[in-house]
C-alpha cells in the first residue's frame, strides 16, 4: 500500500514550521527533529547507540518506527559504505512538498536527500547504499504481520507521552520478536514505562547520556 504520492492533504502530517526550518507536528504537538540539531541528534542516538555504521555489512537490516521527514535513513545513507536494508514504518507520510521543506535544514544531505524524493512513492527507494522500504499504516496494524529480522531498530516515534500508543508493550514485544539474534535498539526516550517494556521483550537494557536538553536516552542488545 503506498499513498505517498496521493496529493490528498488528509494523508499528509499537518505541520507548524519552526524558526531554522523544523516542522512540527500539529497532531502530537512534538518536533520531528531536535531544536538542539536534527542531524547531531540522529548521529547520537541512533547511529552511535546502535554502533554504526561499524556494525554495518552487506545486507544488514535496519528498521525504523517512524520515518518522519527521513533523517535517520539520509544519516545512514552519509555513513554507509556497503550494501544495507532499511525498513521504515510510517502512519503519516509527508507529502514531497513537505519533505523538500524539511530537508532544506541539512545542506549537506542534498545530494542523498534528493534521492529519496526522486523515489518517493515507490515500493523501494534506493538511497546510496541504502534500499528503502516504507511500510505505511497504523504500526498496530502494520508490524504484527511483518515477517523481518532487523539487525538494529531506530525507535523514531513522537515522545511516548504524546503518542503512547507507538511505545506500548504490545508494540515493544513485536520490536523484540523481529529482531535479529544479537540485535540492536536505540531510542531517544528514557521513560520508564518504555524501558520495562523493551526489557520484557527480551532486551538488555542500558540508560546512556541523551543529546541536547536531554539527560538520558535508551539503548539495548537483544542476546
Amino acid at each position: 500500500m503506498s499513498a505517498l504520492s496521493d496529493p490528498d492533504p488528509a494523508r499528509h502530517p499537518q505541520l507548524d514550521w519552526r524558526e531554522g526550518g523544523i516542522p512540527v507536528s500539529t497532531r502530537f504537538d512534538d518536533p520531528y527533529f531536535s531544536l538542539a540539531g536534527g542531524l547531531a541528534e540522529t548521529r547520537h542516538v541512533f547511529l552511535d547507540g546502535n554502533e554504526l555504521p561499524g556494525r554495518l555489512r552487506p545486507g544488514f537490516h535496519v528498521a525504523e518506527l517512524g520515518f518522519g521527514t527521513g533523517l535517520n535513513c539520509l544519516a545512514l545513507a552519509q555513513v554507509a559504505t556497503v550494501p544495507v536494508v532499511m525498513t521504515s514504518f510510517e502512519a503519516w507520510p509527508m507529502s514531497i512538498a513537505q519533505l523538500e521543506q524539511a530537508h532544506a535544514a541539512f545542506p549537506e544531505l542534498a545530494d542523498l536527500a534528493a534521492r529519496l524524493r526522486a523515489g518517493w512513492g515507490s515500493d523501494e527507494i534506493q538511497v546510496g547504499q541504502v534500499r528503502l522500504r516504507l511500510v505505511i499504516g497504523d504500526v498496530a496494524q502494520t508490524l504484527p504481520g511483518w515477517q523481518g529480522r532487523a539487525d538494529a531498530w531506530f525507535l523514531d516515534g513522537f515522545s511516548p507521552a504524546k503518542n503512547p500508543e507507538m511505545w506500548g508493550d504490545e508494540i515493544m514485544a513485536h520490536v523484540g520478536r523481529c529482531t535479529a539474534p544479537g540485535g540492536s535498539f536505540a531510542t531517544y526516550t528514557a521513560a520508564g514505562g518504555v524501558r520495562r517494556a523493551l526489557t520484557d521483550a527480551g532486551f538488555r537494557v542500558e540508560r546512556r547520556p541523551g543529546f541536547g536538553r536531554k539527560r538520558h536516552m535508551s539503548v539495548g542488545v537483544r542476546p
